[in-house]
C-alpha cells in the first residue's frame, strides 16, 4: 500500500483500506476509531525505549505503537492498555498476529485505575493522548474518547504516569504544538522535567505541527531539535526516512 495514504497531519484521513502493512507486521485499524496516522509512527519511532525492561503504551488504540516499541526493543515487556473494547480486540488481534506476540500483553483498563492497582514499575511509558480540548466533539462516543482528552486530561496523565514510573523511567508523548505550553506549565507542577524535545513541522515552510516531548522525573540539560516530514508534497525528507525506515514498505 503506498505510504502516500498515510499523509501528514491530515484530519480527514478515512483510509479506505482496512489494515495498514509494515515491515514486520500489520495493523488492521477497522474497529478503531483512530486510524493508523503520522503521530503513532513519529512517536513509536522517536520514543527513547531502548535500554527499557518494562514498557506501558497508553490508549494502545490498534496496537502500532506497542509493536513498534517490540520491534525497536527486542527484550522488552510492554503492557498496552486502553478503555475501549473494541480497541482492546483489535490491538490483541493485531499483536496476536506479529512476531511479538509473547512479549505484548492488552488489557481494558484506565491509565487511572492502573496508577491505583499494584503495579510493577515501567522504564519507558508511551502516549499518543487524547488532545483536543476545545474543539468540535465528533458525533460518534467511541471517536470522542479517542481523540478528546475528557478520559484523560493532560494533568492526570502525567501525575499517574509519574506514579507508574520505574527510577530510571521516562514518558514520551506527542501533542499539538499549541498545546505545548500547557503542558510545560503541569510538569512543573508536578515536577517533571522536559529533556527531549522535538519540533514537527509537516513542510519546510509550515509552521510547527506536534511536539514530540521525553518527560522525566530527574533534571538533565534539555536536548532540542526539529525534523520536517516532507521537502514537497509527498516527498519524504531524508531525517523522516531515517527515523521509520525500519517500518514502512516504501519510502
Amino acid at each position: 500500500m503506498p505510504n502516500y495514504l498515510l499523509h501528514v497531519f491530515s484530519s480527514k484521513k478515512n483510509m479506505s483500506n482496512p489494515y495498514f502493512k509494515f515491515k514486520r507486521f500489520t495493523v488492521f485499524h477497522d474497529r478503531c476509531a483512530m486510524k493508523v496516522g503520522t503521530d503513532g509512527v513519529l512517536l513509536g519511532a522517536w520514543a527513547n525505549v531502548r535500554d527499557a525492561a518494562q514498557i506501558l503504551d497508553i490508549g494502545t488504540g490498534t496496537g502500532l505503537i506497542a509493536l513498534m516499541v517490540a520491534q525497536r526493543n527486542p527484550t522488552a515487556k510492554i503492557q498496552a492498555i486502553d478503555i475501549d473494547a473494541d480497541a482492546v480486540g483489535q490491538a490483541e488481534k493485531n499483536i496476536q498476529d506479529s512476531p511479538f506476540a509473547s512479549r505484548i500483553s492488552v488489557s481494558k483498563s484506565s491509565l487511572q485505575d492502573l496508577a491505583l492497582s499494584m503495579q510493577p514499575k515501567f522504564d519507558a511509558i508511551v502516549c499518543n493522548p487524547p488532545f483536543f480540548e476545545n474543539s468540535l466533539k465528533p458525533s460518534v462516543r467511541q471517536r470522542s474518547l479517542a481523540r478528546h482528552s475528557e478520559s484523560l486530561p493532560m494533568e492526570e496523565l502525567l501525575r499517574a504516569s509519574k506514579k507508574l514510573l520505574s527510577e530510571r523511567g521516562a514518558i514520551s508523548l506527542i501533542l499539538p504544538s499549541g498545546n505545548l505550553q500547557k503542558t510545560k506549565t503541569i510538569c512543573e507542577e508536578l515536577s517533571l522535567h522536559i529533556v527531549r524535545h522535538t519540533t514537527v513541522k509537516s513542510l519546510p515552510d509550515s509552521p510547527p505541527k506536534r511536539a514530540l516531548l521525553e518527560i522525566s522525573p530527574h533534571f538533565k540539560d534539555l536536548v532540542e531539535n526539529e525534523i520536517t516530514i516532507e521537502t514537497s508534497l509527498r516527498e519524504y525528507s531524508d531525517e523522516y526516512i531515517r527515523l521509520t525506515r525500519d517500518f514502512y514498505l516504501k519510502m
